[in-house]
């Protein structure tokens, strides 16, 4: 920036420096505006990320009314659920059924006879652990599919050591030691219930590999794990009567007998449970809702954003826009429309959804209950009708609305566009503005020094003449 480059000026008692900075100040004033109107495009671009965070949130709640599940809710029940449990899937018929829990499901587990001495090492050899079904246990075992697993044990393993290996062999069983008056006893339960996960366990030692030989099963060395073992629980499946025909599950909990309900068995019954599937039009009212809500949260900051006040002679941000009006047109639409696709039912206002003055949405829940009691098929068509056109549903045709305005070459990302060239041409209107501002002033500061060094000049000058006479004068008087 140019300086006044001497005083000649300022000594006349003429403020030079003050009079360029209003100059300059003069200049500037087109950046108030320019300023102003970029703040103005920023608050737009804000608004409009608000307005579509708000339809993304209308087309999930469209969605949700668009998706078969969404109308498939249903009521479990149980008479007593300390004793039967029940839950069912989505679209599962309505049923009532009766369950008598006999017995629960339990985990095999085994004990063998106690060893002397404790933290004694218990001899070299192999533990094979195999999962399958006892008969008539211990008397016949059939094995499961899966294959044996064999676990090595050095001479100098304690039973502790032998816990260790057989719980890190992954071979479906888990191992404890118990140490009571008799000594130290090897702990065996299977991780899962049921009769088809029983367990055997034997013993291979010295080389012998027939786990039934009489050397494998005496009382000596490693055999001690299986001389003398006894079966403390056996393994068993769940008992149940359903209607009084006799089910059985490996586990507690019966997946696949009764088509879309599981139920549980959580002790055994002294009197029939009662279990009832019903039809839940709770979690259909809740999407109503939600979508009357996200509907209503848009309507309500359109209708600020664009509306102008005549008391007050204010505008809404968007008053004028005509972006924003027709984007409230299309929702309005949307929502008034007329579906062929939903039976008895046509208009949202047929089941008690109505619009207001001012265009928010209310729900008369006496008329939508009873709709939905009287014809739930007619109210889900209205909603979800897939029959392209006019027979598509309102939340069918809100959904593509909304989607297509959220799209990558949508309302908002053509709107974000506009704005975002409205901001960077007016950061390019300033830049010119400061560099025309710049010019200015420093062309009239290098006229205001030019002045100053022809005013000192002349004031040099002047000085020299009023010497000169002054000298004339006295020479002659």
């Amino acid at each position: 920036m140019a300086t006044i480059s001497s005083p000649g000026v300022g000594t006349n008692g003429l403020d030079v420096k003050s009079i360029i900075s209003q100059l300059v100040a003069l200049e500037k004033k087109p950046l108030d505006t320019l300023k102003l109107q970029a703040a103005t495009v920023n608050t737009k671009i804000s608004a409009f990320g608000q307005i579509k965070s708000l339809v993304s949130t209308l087309q999930d709640a469209a969605g949700k009314l668009t998706s078969v599940t969404g109308w498939n809710g249903v009521a479990t029940t149980s008479s007593d659920s300390k004793y039967v449990s029940a839950t069912a899937v989505g679209g599962t018929l309505p049923t009532t059924f009766s369950v008598e829990v006999q017995s629960l499901a339990k985990a095999q587990a085994t004990a063998s006879a106690a060893l002397l001495p404790v933290g004694g090492a218990l001899g070299a050899g192999t533990l094979r652990l195999e999962l399958g079904k006892w008969s008539v246990a211990p008397a016949s075992f059939t094995p499961g599919s899966g294959q044996p697993v064999d676990i090595a044990i050095s001479a100098s393993d304690k039973l502790s050591d032998v816990a260790s290996k057989i719980n890190g062999a992954n071979a479906g069983v888990t191992a404890s030691v118990l140490s009571d008056a008799s000594g130290e006893r090897l702990l065996l339960r299977s991780k899962s219930t049921g009769e088809e996960f029983g367990f055997r366990l034997s013993v291979m030692e010295g080389g012998d590999t027939d786990p039934q030989s009489a050397g494998n099963t005496d009382a000596t060395g490693l055999s001690r794990l299986v001389n003398g073992s006894t079966v403390t629980q056996a393994a068993a499946n769940a008992k149940a009567t359903v209607n009084g025909i006799a089910v059985s599950s490996a586990t507690n909990t019966f997946a696949s007998t009764i088509s879309g309900v599981t139920f549980k068995a959580e002790q055994v019954t002294t009197a029939p449970i009662e279990v009832t599937v019903s039809k839940d039009n709770s979690a259909i009212q809740s999407n109503i809702d939600g979508f009357v809500k996200a509907y209503n949260a848009i309507n309500q900051l359109l209708q600020d954003a664009t509306k102008y006040d005549a008391a007050t002679k204010s505008a809404g941000l968007l008053q004028g826009d005509s972006t924003a009006v027709a984007l409230q047109s299309s929702l309005r639409n949307a929502i008034q429309s007329v579906t062929t696709g939903g039976g008895a039912f046509q208009r949202l206002a047929d089941i008690g959804i109505t619009q207001q003055l001012g265009g928010d949405l209310a729900v008369d829940s006496t008329k939508l209950n009873k709709a939905l009691s009287e014809n739930p098929d007619d109210v889900k068509n209205l909603f979800r009708s897939t029959g392209g056109g006019s027979a598509d549903g309102i939340a069918v045709q809100l959904k593509a609305l909304t989607t297509n305005l959220l799209s990558n070459d949508g309302f908002f990302k053509s709107k974000d566009a506009t704005l975002q060239l409205s901001l960077k041409r007016n950061s390019q209107d300033q830049t010119r503005v400061n560099e025309k501002v710049d010019a200015f002033e420093k062309r009239i500061t290098q006229r205001y020094n030019a002045l100053d060094t022809q005013l000192s000049s002349l004031n040099g000058l002047n000085a020299y003449i009023a010497q000169q006479v002054t000298a004339w004068n006295k020479s002659n008087g």
